[in-house]
């Protein structure tokens, strides 16, 4: 997520890259367009909606505790799961992860999915991100994290239909305030 600390502060960036990146991972190809979502299917109920949503989640956060930072072919399982803004955000934090060296050690979790909204084949959700065991290292072996970010995240996570085999795929996470992570 560069120097002895990467330039990632503003709030988009540091909900993004506390997502993706301190969920795990930054290091990336070059940019490229991202894929516009294909719907793949109807939902049968706002239920079965909010099931597969947080089914990709599960599936992405399972991607990016499998990602090296120091091999970028392990970032595409991630960038499977991700559309649009979250795409164009893990590229960049992961490529800053991987040019500047850091390494990762720990996996993130999460513990809380509450469902939000379904509209138009369009999920949001609310996600407590534990990023507490995820650690983030300079090339010296200082820390990379900053001292004052919380060990849980508390994200607003929109999905959109793609050809994945939950049929989501993640579109935007920013951090929100209508969620306490405690």
């Amino acid at each position: 997520m560069i120097s002895p600390t990467p330039p990632l502060a503003t709030p988009r960036r540091l909900g993004a890259l506390t997502m993706v990146a301190v969920a795990v991972t930054l290091a990336g190809c070059a940019p490229t367009p991202a894929p516009t979502p294909t719907p793949t299917a109807a939902f049968a109920s706002e239920e079965e909606a909010f099931a597969a949503a947080e089914a990709t989640f599960r599936q992405y956060t399972a991607a990016t505790n499998a990602t090296d930072l120091a091999d970028p072919s392990s970032f595409a399982l991630v960038f499977e799961w991700l559309l649009a803004d979250a795409l164009s955000a893990a590229r960049e934090n992961y490529s800053k992860f991987h040019a500047a060296g850091i390494t990762r050690r720990g996996t993130s979790t999460f513990d809380t999915f509450t469902p939000v909204t379904y509209s138009e084949a369009v999920v949001t959700a609310y996600v407590c991100l534990d990023i507490a065991e995820v650690e983030l290292f300079n090339v010296d072996g200082t820390s990379a994290v900053p001292p004052d970010r919380p060990p849980r995240q508390a994200l607003e996570v929109s999905f959109a239909p793609a050809k994945t085999d939950t049929e989501f795929a993640i579109s935007s996470t920013t951090p929100t305030e209508s969620l306490q992570c405690g």
